[in-house]
């Protein structure tokens, strides 16, 4: 955190403090700085956690405390509940573990008088159950590789389905370029999130730094995974015209343009469906992994509220032309 004049938080001021994965309240007890002969030390501030015993009192970076504000709040409840859910299906994969490994306990006893009397140089099944015992493990270690899970709320949910049933149901197009395109919605987010973050901090950094990469990853994941098949072909048109060079006077030109600046809220929500699983693949270590989990959390639930939501789903669909329909379907039979 960038060095500042004066503490963030005041003694006695009631805020929430992370604790691991988690956000709890708490209580400034006192402030100090780290370095009381550098008047330009960072602060770091003793907390109370509301209902704990004293004994897990703890001074604390002011990178772990957090304003006690709605917005804030609404964030914590969001990891409590992201928290239960993962301890529901920890607790469901350990009780399938358990199962898993009875059955090949079961099965090697069998095997291994059914191994004695397999002739020499012959494949044995146990062998070959081997091989796939490793690959199950293999499994299960990259899904407890440290992810970045989102919970959806239902209000966005619901405009995912509805987008679904417009484009593989009812055949329609989003009409592109976007009224309100990802780098805008992206852009007025990060504008409105600023304000609440001291100048040259490193919240303020990670801000811009997350900004920009779901816009990096927005790019790269459209044409590769965020698309339904009926959209494809659409978007292999706008791949061309951003390709093709710019006519003098075409102001409907789309060449040298991102994919974030033509696309819009519609394919931003299934990015942040995908991210879990794409972040996954990443060597990110936990504490970054929960950091990243924090910022897209609260882009969610920005994108959740009810002038942002009505704002950002303004775009509009239209049926496709009979061509494009008889084109789509004849990709599809290839």
């Amino acid at each position: 955190m960038a060095p500042s004049s004066q503490p963030y938080f005041q003694k006695d001021e009631k805020a929430l403090c992370f604790h691991h994965e988690l956000l709890y309240e708490a209580k400034v007890l006192d402030v100090k700085q780290v370095d009381p002969n550098d008047k330009k030390s960072a602060y770091q501030y003793k907390v109370h956690y509301k209902g704990w015993k004293a004994t897990w009192d703890d001074w604390v970076p002011q990178d772990r405390l957090r304003k006690l504000t709605e917005e804030n709040r609404e964030l914590a409840a969001s990891l409590r509940k992201e928290m239960e859910a993962i301890r529901r299906s920890s607790t469901a994969a350990k009780g399938a573990s358990a199962s898993h490994k009875k059955k090949v306990t079961d099965m090697s006893s069998t095997r291994g008088s059914e191994a004695r009397d397999t002739p020499a140089g012959s494949t044995s099944l146990a062998g070959r159950k081997r091989g796939r015992d490793y690959e199950i493990e293999r499994e299960e270690a990259f899904r407890t590789r440290p992810a970045v899970r989102i919970p959806m709320p239902d209000k966005l949910k619901s405009l995912l389905v509805d987008d679904w049933e417009q484009i593989t149901k009812n055949l329609h197009l989003i009409t592109l370029p976007s009224q309100n395109t990802v780098t805008s919605i992206l852009e007025r987010y990060e504008q409105q999130e600023r304000a609440k973050r001291i100048p040259g901090s490193a919240d303020a950094d990670i801000l811009e730094e997350v900004i920009q990469g779901v816009k990096e990853y927005f790019n790269k994941a459209l044409g590769r995974i965020l698309l339904y098949r009926f959209e494809r072909d659409q978007y292999l048109d706008i791949h061309k015209r951003i390709e093709s060079p710019k006519e003098p006077g075409d102001r409907e030109s789309l060449s040298g343009k991102s994919l974030c600046d033509i696309y819009g809220g519609e394919h931003l929500l299934r990015l942040f469906v995908s991210l879990p699983d794409l972040i996954a693949q990443t060597n990110m270590d936990p504490q970054a992994v929960n950091r990243l989990r924090e910022e897209l959390l609260k882009i969610v639930m920005w994108m959740a509220r009810d002038d942002v939501t009505n704002w950002i789903m303004i775009g509009e669909s239209e049926p496709a032309d009979q061509e494009y329909i008889e084109k789509a379907k004849g990709d599809e039979k290839h």
